[in-house]
């Protein structure tokens, strides 16, 4: 009986381990960014819905404005972290970001998923502004 219940156990914790929607399987990188908003490179982040695409994370980062303020998420996608395809990738829009490789969409606002099969937002980073230099950092 007790090996039943062990075995019943180990089961029930390999059906969970096997989810590969788990931005927490995503790779932790240390990220520290400064961002001067005064640079021309970084136009686009004046108004909302400007977004831009900085090196930094695990597969990159996209820097979106939204009601004032900046978010910024890993280029990562959640779903099938494993796959070297998954990278989501600002659509024509400017609100909705999309990876290529198993079509998942993001909203750009906060992260949260539009269109599976992905169901974990994205990955997002900490973001402060003081006016001139936006900080990114985990």
């Amino acid at each position: 009986m007790n090996k039943l219940i062990l075995i019943l156990f180990v089961s029930i914790l390999s059906f969970l381990g096997c989810n590969k929607d788990d931005n927490s399987t995503i790779p932790l990188v240390a990220v520290e960014l400064y961002l001067n908003l005064s640079n021309p490179e970084f136009i686009h982040l004046k108004v909302d819905n400007g977004w831009t695409y900085v090196s930094g994370g695990s597969r990159g980062i996209i820097v979106y404005r939204t009601n004032g303020q900046y978010k910024a998420f890993d280029r990562h996608c959640t779903f099938n972290p494993s796959s070297s395809c998954g990278l989501v990738s600002v659509d024509v829009t400017n609100v909705t970001g999309k990876d290529d490789c198993c079509g998942s969409m993001f909203l750009m606002s906060n992260g949260q998923v539009t269109q599976g099969p992905a169901t974990q937002t994205l990955k997002e980073y900490n973001t402060s502004f003081d006016g001139t230099v936006l900080r990114i950092y985990n």
